[in-house]
């Protein structure tokens, strides 16, 4: 093991210790910390999304950070250690891809290697008695756990076969949640609805080979990008959006979307 991991391991032993550490690291359980894991990834893809390589290697280290501060806690509750981890990451690995350390031939595009994954994982679940959507991590974030869930069905042919049907289905989830609210429905009703038809758009993204999440996020910064134009013009006039009517911040809003042309 390199001196900076066992630096690495040290310090977090340093921290959890129960008389000379520090209180806050202490008294983190798995479940406190999982929240800071989820962020210090996210912040990890916003440092690639801005290409901010100097950010990207210390968002790299915060991530780091977090496998060892979880590592740590097990390995204090005696499940497993540090070296438990990287030593199953490596073995899984290695038997991932016997197309590279197995000798195996057949693989010769990412295609291809995406669907051996596939049939790895497929068969390990078999082995576990797992059942295929058992293991799609119910922490993801809604649109990626879709998306994950939609993959694994089609993978045994439980699948619309074209984007078109896709649309076809968006179209009568919005007319169902259009119904729903028409009809008085109530707060749970229409959240079901609402769930259908998100769930559908997951599934045309798919269909389309986008990941519709950078499509929203893209929307995001479009919406960003368009709503300043609408601040900056309206300051320009010494006034601000709270003073304006909509029918002007529309009238900006168009002119954002003409000059994006």
């Amino acid at each position: 093991m390199s001196s900076e991991i066992t630096r690495l391991l040290d310090l977090m032993r340093a921290l959890r210790d129960p008389v000379s550490g520090c209180p806050w690291d202490v008294e983190q359980s798995f479940a406190s910390i999982a929240p800071y894991t989820i962020e210090e990834a996210y912040e990890v893809a916003g440092a690639i999304e801005d290409a901010d390589w100097p950010a990207l290697k210390d968002e790299l280290g915060d991530l780091l950070f977090q496998v060892v501060f979880h590592a740590r806690m097990a390995e204090e509750k005696n499940l497993f250690d540090f070296n438990d981890v990287v030593s199953a990451i490596t073995d899984k690995m290695v038997r991932r891809h016997p197309h590279v350390f197995a000798g195996r031939t057949g693989i010769a595009r990412a295609e291809d290697q995406t669907l051996a994954w596939e049939e790895h994982k497929r068969k390990e679940r078999g082995a576990t008695g797992q059942g295929l959507l058992d293991d799609v991590p119910r922490a993801f974030p809604a649109l990626l756990r879709a998306v994950k869930l939609q993959k694994r069905a089609s993978s045994v042919g439980f699948d619309w076969h074209s984007a078109g049907r896709v649309v076809e289905k968006i179209a009568e989830e919005a007319g169902e949640l259009a119904e729903a609210q028409g009809a008085g429905a109530d707060a749970a009703k229409l959240e079901e609805e609402l769930g259908d038809l998100l769930f559908a758009v997951a599934n045309l993204a798919r269909h389309l080979k986008l990941d519709p999440e950078q499509a929203l996020r893209g929307a995001n910064a479009k919406f960003i990008r368009r709503f300043r134009h609408i601040e900056s013009k309206l300051a320009a006039a010494g006034r601000t959006t709270a003073a304006a009517s909509l029918d002007e911040m529309e009238a900006l809003w168009q002119d954002a979307k003409t000059l994006e042309r």
